[in-house]
């Protein structure tokens, strides 16, 4: 028997032929692009709370302003984003930041690193469990 199966889009799919036990249940996470959108302000207005050296400051006005007008586009770039996102999730990870401001800064990073799916990953990865 050969199984079919359109263009699926959802947070979690399975497809089987047979029968199928699940135990624990399933998540998934869908970040639409306008919630991403919502995720760089929230990032951007927790930013400007951190204190950081004159140095990375800079650095990080520079690039949520780069991820900010990367998303203003009708079809953001996921793979550019993720590049720009995980230079600063380094930054912060760097300077101690993810420490001191942790809740706020966290998780907006972890709603775009959502939005970017497998791109996001690298990015999860450096932020504190």
């Amino acid at each position: 028997m050969n199984i079919h199966i359109g263009q699926q889009n959802a947070g979690v799919i399975n497809n089987v032929d047979g029968n199928m036990w699940i135990q624990g249940g399933q998540q998934g996470t869908i970040v639409t692009d306008e919630g991403a959108r919502h995720a760089v302000r929230e990032l951007r207005s927790a930013l400007a709370a951190v204190k950081l050296d004159q140095f990375a400051a800079a650095k990080t006005r520079t690039q949520i302003t780069e991820i900010d007008t990367a998303m203003h586009v009708p079809q953001p770039d996921k793979s550019r984003v993720a590049d720009m996102l995980k230079r600063l999730t380094g930054l912060l990870v760097a300077s101690g930041s993810l420490t001191t401001a942790a809740a706020a800064i966290i998780g907006p990073l972890q709603t775009l690193a959502s939005w970017l799916g497998t791109l996001g990953a690298p990015i999860l990865h450096l932020l504190p469990g």
